[in-house]
């Protein structure tokens, strides 16, 4: 039965309802006793809504907070130099980026653009605190006309965290070759699954007996991503970001080293950062 208190999500399908499934890994990960990421508003939001989210299976890998990490890292390092630019999260689902950021710099005074389909940003209206920073802009990310909206006179910092593996390659190329086009000396992050996952994944993937994550027909091999800076005009630089440190033996020491290992860079997927010229 649902709770009357909470706000119901179950009409979120296909990609939209991923947004659900990572938020309830980070927001397990937030309230672990040992946590890794500090992230009280995704427990929060958790507790605010009216889902079931068990259908999604295992929660305890600290994949998804791990990513959100290397997200903020990147974003905090681009805001250190640019402290008024506009931070622009693509298809931003239930990513509660924009507190975590606010509360690890002093002076908060980025601005944040949320772009999302319209259910998910109705959700996000009514479950979230307003600010003024804060502009929400009901569409798809594939509809570039939100180009527009974005001031980017102190810096552009563009997040498409878990976004662009859903798109088909020519999609997911054309967003990154816009951006690059539109935002001169911008940043922008994009992480993406091992290359294999679209050949042997075409249907998708189980996460239970009970929820299919929809198919990743986009992905990039490390080469191909070193080689953007050659083949989309408007991107000068490309960065390999490194597996953030987690907790625990596997997490903690092993991943990050598997994942820096060059015989393995092959075979991994990637959390990648651009540089605009």
């Amino acid at each position: 039965m649902s709770n009357p208190h909470r706000v119901d999500a179950s009409l979120l399908t296909g990609v939209s309802e991923t947004a659900l499934l990572t938020l309830s890994g980070r927001a397990f990960q937030a309230a672990h006793p040992d946590a890794i990421i500090d992230d009280p508003m995704a427990v929060k939001l958790v507790e605010s809504i009216d889902f079931d989210f068990d259908k999604f299976g295992r929660r305890k890998g600290q994949e998804m907070a791990l990513r959100s990490l290397a997200v903020d890292k990147c974003a905090l390092a681009y805001l250190a130099r640019h402290p008024r630019a506009t931070v622009v999260a693509l298809a931003e689902g239930f990513q509660t980026s924009f507190w975590r950021l606010n509360s690890a710099l002093p002076d908060a005074q980025f601005r944040w653009v949320s772009i999302d389909l319209p259910p998910v940003i109705e959700l996000r209206r009514r479950l979230l605190p307003h600010s003024p920073r804060i502009t929400e802009i009901a569409q798809s990310a594939l509809d570039y006309s939100w180009r527009d909206q974005i001031d980017a006179a102190d810096g552009v910092f563009i997040t498409a965290e878990g976004l662009l593996m859903y798109l088909q390659p020519a999609e997911a190329m054309g967003l990154i070759t816009q951006c690059a086009k539109r935002f001169a000396g911008g940043q922008m992050f994009f992480d993406v699954p091992p290359t294999i996952v679209k050949k042997v994944a075409r249907n998708g993937m189980r996460s239970s007996k009970h929820y299919r994550v929809p198919p990743m027909p986009f992905s990039l091999s490390p080469r191909q991503l070193a080689d953007l800076a050659n083949t989309v005009p408007g991107i000068r630089a490309v960065h390999d970001l490194p597996m953030p440190a987690g907790r625990g033996w596997f997490f903690g020491t092993l991943y990050p080293a598997l994942w820096q290992f060059p015989p393995l860079r092959q075979f991994r997927g990637a959390y990648t950062l651009l540089e605009f010229g």
